[in-house]
């Protein structure tokens, strides 16, 4: 096994926080130069930057309240992004996570308001636990379609997203649909809600649990050492004695498992019911975020509320600076394209490859 996979296979939380300031310099600069673009942007539109990051900051930091909204929108982009990374650990790319998030947003919403009679903290679990079993379940056949016929999980997803699109408006404007003109689902009962502190969300304490969960299963257990493993090669995996194909399988089921459970906690906690189009981009987010956070489970945390607080302060940038809301796509987009660009952003800040780790993305037809 070479040197790069070595030192992946001897990673500790000690040594990745011993090299953070290394670790974050080019999502930080990458974070930066899309603001500064993004600024630019503005002062062509005739908008005045200082006044627009502002209001910003205002909307998604300036008190409980917007500190609240700023979580509550990075929480489910927390479990997308976790999807993301975890099967990036396994050498997948997991662009299914959008359609894997609503089929667990709906699940959890027809749990919610079809099942009474359960205290509030057991029905409040069993939605969260079938939206993660029905993102998870989704997962399951792009990852059984790349471990036994070699069918790509790129192609595979992105075309399972499109189903779960249709399949899921059809339930919301069809067998499921609530009384009215709107697509969309009855509310859920107040027993399977799930409530805030405050302003506080408690999903998003649920998201950090979680963040310390996927960390402590990659990193200290023998299933997590294999993931990794197959993520290096599948192939000296394979040789080592590993069994590829079920790893494989169980990847993007635990990684559809997090994104079903982030559409479940955004039906539970945020807009208690499925209605078509309140869930649209979390998924895809996923992939920002994970590469933000050097898809490390510790670093989706901070990425998700930046792409949070993007999100909470966006109409209020809209209506106090002028701005249209779709300026804030335009930077996150920036983001994603300076992180992807890494070899762009080392050049400007003299940056030496920080030797961590790649992302591998297996090949057609790889075992």
């Amino acid at each position: 096994m070479d040197d790069q996979a070595k030192k992946e296979m001897d990673q500790s939380p000690s040594s990745w926080l011993g090299d953070i300031r290394r670790v974050i310099a080019v999502p930080l600069t990458a974070v930066l130069l899309a603001l500064l673009i993004g600024a630019i942007l503005l002062a062509v539109s005739g908008a005045n930057p200082i006044k627009a990051y502002s209001a910003l900051i205002d909307g998604s930091f300036g008190d409980m309240k917007a500190f609240g909204r700023t979580l509550a929108k990075a929480t489910p982009l927390i479990f997308s992004g976790l999807a993301v990374a975890f099967a990036f650990k396994a050498g997948l790319f997991n662009i299914g996570a959008q359609g894997q998030l609503l089929f667990g947003a709906l699940v959890a919403a027809v749990v919610g308001f079809m099942v009474h009679g359960l205290p509030a903290f057991l029905h409040a679990t069993l939605a969260l636990l079938a939206g993660g079993a029905a993102g998870a379940l989704y997962a399951a056949i792009p990852g059984a379609l790349k471990a036994y016929t070699g069918a790509h999980e790129v192609i595979t997803t992105i075309m399972l997203n499109y189903v779960a699109i249709n399949i899921t408006d059809y339930f919301a404007d069809g067998p499921l649909k609530d009384t009215g003109i709107v697509a969309r689902t009855p509310e859920i009962l107040d027993t399977a809600r799930i409530p805030s502190i405050g302003e506080i969300p408690v999903g998003f304490f649920l998201a950090v649990l979680a963040a310390v969960a996927i960390w402590w299963l990659l990193w200290h257990t023998t299933l997590g050492f294999e993931i990794r493993t197959v993520g290096l090669s599948p192939h000296a995996a394979k040789y080592a004695g590993m069994k590829v194909a079920y790893t494989v399988i169980l990847t993007m089921v635990i990684s559809g498992f997090l994104a079903g459970v982030g559409g479940a906690i955004e039906t539970q906690g945020i807009v208690y019911r499925y209605q078509p189009g309140f869930n649209t981009g979390l998924g895809f987010d996923g992939i920002t975020i994970a590469l933000l956070g050097k898809t490390h489970p510790f670093g989706i945390i901070p990425a998700a509320l930046l792409i949070g607080a993007m999100k909470a302060g966006a109409s209020t940038m809209q209506f106090d600076a002028g701005v249209a809301k779709e300026i804030t796509d335009v930077i996150q987009a920036l983001m994603l394209f300076f992180v992807t660009a890494d070899m762009i952003v080392r050049k400007l800040i003299r940056a030496r490859d920080d030797g961590g780790e790649k992302i591998t993305l297996s090949g057609w037809g790889q075992q």
